[in-house]
């Protein structure tokens, strides 16, 4: 057993984060203008800068990338210019902060899209259920399948995305391959049906995420690079014929890069069942793992006190907790999170949830 739990320190690259709790990454479709921070955005990561290390919510690399609206980018210098201000109000209350890279692919709508292009994904598979548009949902549509030049295309994006996040002050970066967007629909068979050098074999399903981390290596050091996978989740009509040695492959790729951490959804969004040993994969990694999916404070504590994970990463809860480290810490009842004010909205649901001081204070 190990001595650590949620609330010891941890190394990070060159990041010294002071607990082992993670917030996750979590779309909130509040973005501004121009798929710009704006000022609730820059409120709501300040609020919960003491969590050991913040993960933005996804933020697309291009406008080609956009697969819901209300969602910021990272590709120009207004949505710099507002990231700056979310990474300095981190920074001055003492938190750590990384920006995701999110490309959706599939998981579009022309309405979404320059010009109303077709959204574009490995293989030209129609997902199942409907895109999120500005008037309401339609169907998925069929992709087209990308050209070996276009993928060479978008992987340049994802570079100018990593040095746009240098600007914007972040401390380094996650790559978003899970999930059923873009990476992930290289690297999983169901979604995945090409012949050409992206496609049949683990080797050439993991070529474009191989790319991306070399043009983000390009911008950061590796130890200022995450990856986040999913092997199993269903979510976005994913499905893969073996996550577990699929995934045990590319683990043993990822461990040559020398990166910050590797950070695995454990199981599915959809569904409670679990086909894949986690630990397993957790003990194929070398470095730093992350664990997320449902854990809470109890688990989270058993699962760095068995050696299950390093730090484990929580959405929900950090986001109807703004202080949810002091929570957990002081072993204090939780707000409970308001689902109709998940996505979209104002600051209703988003930055008004009360810290646990103020809730003592309203009630002295």
């Amino acid at each position: 057993m190990s001595t650590s739990n949620l609330f010891t320190s941890l190394k990070i690259g060159d990041l010294n984060i002071n607990n082992r709790m993670v917030m996750a990454p979590m779309t909130r479709n509040r973005a501004g203008d121009g798929n710009s921070p704006q000022g609730m955005n820059i409120e709501y990561y300040r609020q919960r800068a003491s969590a050991g290390l913040i993960i933005t919510e996804a933020s697309q690399v291009s406008a080609e990338g956009v697969g819901y609206p209300g969602t910021p980018g990272i590709y120009d210098e207004k949505q710099v210019a507002g990231w700056q201000k979310v990474t300095q109000a981190v920074h001055e209350e003492g938190g750590h902060i990384y920006l995701q890279l999110w490309f959706c692919g599939r998981i579009s709508h022309p309405d979404l899209l320059p010009e109303n292009q077709t959204p574009v994904a490995p293989s030209a598979l129609k997902p199942e259920g409907e895109a999120i548009t500005l008037d309401g949902m339609k169907a998925f549509v069929e992709p087209r399948a990308l050209e070996i030049n276009e993928i060479e295309t978008i992987v340049r994006q994802y570079k100018n995305a990593a040095e746009m996040a240098k600007k914007s002050g972040f401390d380094g970066v996650e790559i978003h391959a899970a999930n059923g967007y873009l990476i992930d629909q290289f690297l999983r068979d169901g979604s995945n049906k090409r012949t050409d050098s992206y496609g049949g074999s683990d080797e050439n399903r993991m070529r474009f995420l191989n790319q991306v981390i070399d043009v983000v290596l390009e911008v950061w050091d590796s130890r200022s690079v995450g990856i986040r996978l999913t092997p199993e989740n269903s979510f976005n009509s994913m499905s893969d014929s073996d996550p577990q040695a699929h995934f045990s492959y590319f683990i043993s790729r990822l461990n040559t890069r020398d990166l910050a951490y590797l950070h695995i959804l454990e199981g599915d969004m959809m569904s409670a069942a679990r086909n894949v040993d986690y630990r397993a994969l957790r003990d194929a990694y070398y470095g730093i793992y992350i664990a997320n999916n449902g854990y809470d404070y109890e688990r989270g504590q058993q699962a760095i006190a068995n050696g299950d994970c390093d730090l484990v990463a929580f959405g929900i809860p950090f986001l109807a907790n703004p202080d949810l480290v002091y929570r957990y810490k002081n072993k204090l009842p939780l707000n409970e999170a308001n689902q109709a004010t998940f996505y979209g909205g104002n600051e209703t649901g988003y930055i008004d949830y009360p810290t646990a001081v103020e809730k003592t204070a309203a009630t002295a």
